[in-house]
């Protein structure tokens, strides 16, 4: 016998812990302000060397993908992720983490079949979905300037 959604959702509620919404959202503010922190450290830093503006806005954010990839790597972006929430969502870092991530759990099952088939598995659809959303915003945009 199996129990209807009305009293499925009434056990899993009975079951479940609350979520500390407060303490989630104090914890994901500040790892994002952090991770958005040090994003302008390192741009001031590159700055401060001397590089050009624009290889300053590149430097940026390939270092924060660097850095979340290595961490992922370590295993220990998911041990921040798990207190912090969506405080390491913020977008490149998130990315960095989403990328690798399957690429690491599928690696001992080769280049091809694990790495290369896996990597964007869950990055893809973001990929595809942001490319399909610019597209739209862009042709709104083209028309609203029309008038």
């Amino acid at each position: 016998m199996r129990p209807s959604n009305k009293e499925y959702n009434k056990m899993t509620k009975k079951v479940s812990p609350p979520s500390p919404k407060i303490k989630d959202f104090t914890l994901a503010f500040i790892v994002g302000g952090f991770i958005c922190m040090l994003g302008q450290i390192f741009m001031k830093m590159y700055e401060t060397v001397g590089l050009p503006e624009k290889a300053v806005k590149m430097a940026v954010p390939v270092t924060l993908i660097f850095i979340a990839a290595l961490l992922t790597g370590l295993k220990l972006f998911n041990r921040i992720a798990k207190y912090a929430g969506a405080g390491t969502l913020v977008p490149i870092t998130g990315f960095a983490n989403a990328v690798v991530s399957p690429a690491i759990e599928f690696k001992n099952e080769g280049w091809i079949l694990g790495l290369g088939a896996n990597v964007f598995k869950i990055a893809g659809p973001v990929i595809a979905y942001g490319t399909i959303a610019s597209v739209v915003y862009g042709v709104i945009y083209w028309v609203t300037k029309l008038f």
